[in-house]
């Protein structure tokens, strides 16, 4: 599947960073602005390392930004990697959809009764 000219792999890091709880909770809270690496690592149970992975994953998936200031590592979220990931959603969506369309239309095509061309009596 390819997406606004993006390819399968780049697809399938976005998809693989979405998948887990923490990225998706990393991306929700940097979409209203511009949060440190330990700013974010203070409310999670896992050591900084640990978030910092989380953050690299999302970066290479290209749906955060990490800008060095100072001693700081400010990440932000990019509003339109998210909306690749939504295209992209909408792309399965219709094809899916198609699929269970056509599946219905051979299901009434299969339940439909045939025309009986025989003629009961004796005299057949």
């Amino acid at each position: 599947m390819v997406v606004d000219g993006v390819d399968d792999e780049a697809v399938d890091r976005l998809f693989h960073a979405l998948a887990d709880a923490t990225r998706r909770d990393i991306l929700r809270r940097c979409v209203r602005g511009e949060l440190s690496v330990s700013r974010l690592a203070d409310d999670y149970p896992m050591s900084f390392a640990a978030v910092q992975k989380h953050v690299t994953v999302l970066e290479r998936a290209g749906l955060v930004t990490k800008q060095r200031r100072g001693r700081e590592q400010l990440v932000r979220t990019d509003p339109e990697a998210v909306d690749r990931a939504r295209k992209a959603l909408d792309e399965l969506e219709t094809a899916w959809r198609g699929r269970v369309d056509r599946m219905s239309r051979l299901l009434e095509e299969d339940t439909e009764p045939e025309a009986d061309d025989t003629t009961e009596g004796p005299d057949r």
